[in-house]
């Protein structure tokens, strides 16, 4: 059965290009209300302009949608604040969040200023957080949300030369697991969406056969799915190239080690054991991993 999302309302962040231009064009091509956000900067974050939004919004027009265009930047929250509001005025709901913008501020952790490491925080998890928080309320007291955030490989596991990014990537997946159990009872389903695609953030680091064949659109399909009625809560979804995958946290069996002097000298010893992925688990929630600890060390005696 066709995903229809008629009736729908959605915020699009960062979607005056790239990934967000196309997630904004294939929910409202499924019927959804869009707010096409975009700050309208350079990759970096500085400048802005809502000329990117703008244009979004006459394609969607164009094609039979309703969209309208925003362009607060993710880490003022009163401006986020705001956008909601707007959005609320208008069409009197907010039922999908697609927390999708970012910048780069590439360097090797030796080289990185401080300023830019807590820059891209901002703008990657406290805009995410932002945005989150301007809709929980909203979506809790209608009992029905679907809230996606970007993560990416590099957070997961870890690329060269993004330390800010990878760390702000990893910790939106905190983000996520958490939010998934507290709005499950209102129907507020969260994962994330670890891109692989050809845009302005990573034209530079790809050889152009490659990314030929890395299309935005071709991620879009995830977002669609990830903001319908039948998405699941707490994954990890992947996608790139038209390929799929999920990726999972998970944790080892482990094996009792105990507290004795010379605990850390067996946990060198048997590190291959407590590595050893058989048998291994996704935990359902943090307490998991407290039970495998307990249990190890009752059955040590």
């Amino acid at each position: 059965m066709a995903i229809d999302l008629s009736g729908k309302v959605a915020i699009v962040t960062g979607a005056g290009g790239g990934l967000g231009r196309e997630h904004a064009l294939a929910l409202a091509a499924r019927g959804a209300k869009v707010v096409v956000n975009d700050l309208g900067g350079a990759r970096d974050g500085t400048g802005g302009s809502a000329t990117a939004a703008e244009k979004v919004v006459e394609e969607i027009k164009k094609r039979g949608g309703e969209a309208l265009a925003n362009g607060a930047s993710v880490s003022d929250f009163a401006a986020v604040e705001a956008m909601v509001a707007e959005a609320m005025k208008k069409w009197g709901r907010v039922d999908i969040l697609i927390n999708n913008a970012g910048i780069l501020r590439d360097k090797t952790f030796a080289k990185m200023e401080i300023a830019d490491f807590r820059t891209v925080l901002d703008v990657h998890l406290m805009g995410a957080v932002h945005c989150t928080k301007a809709v929980w309320e909203i979506m809790r007291g209608q009992n029905y949300g679907r809230i996606v955030f970007t993560t990416s490989s590099s957070g997961l596991y870890g690329n060269f030369g993004q330390s800010n990014y990878g760390a702000a990537k990893m910790a939106l997946v905190g983000l996520m697991q958490t939010l998934s159990l507290e709005g499950a009872k209102h129907n507020i389903r969260v994962n994330c969406l670890a891109p692989t695609a050809a845009t302005r953030m990573t034209q530079d680091i790809m050889p152009p056969e490659v990314l030929a064949r890395l299309k935005p659109e071709a991620v879009s399909p995830a977002i669609v799915f990830l903001a319908s009625d039948a998405a699941p809560s707490r994954a990890i979804i992947c996608a790139g190239a038209g390929s799929f995958e999920r990726a999972y946290i998970t944790l080892t069996p482990g094996a009792f080690i105990g507290t004795g002097k010379d605990a850390a000298d067996q946990l060198a010893a048997k590190i291959e054991t407590v590595s050893a992925r058989k048998d291994e688990i996704v935990p359902e929630s943090a307490l998991d991993q407290g039970r495998i600890e307990i249990t190890n060390a009752q059955a040590a005696g």
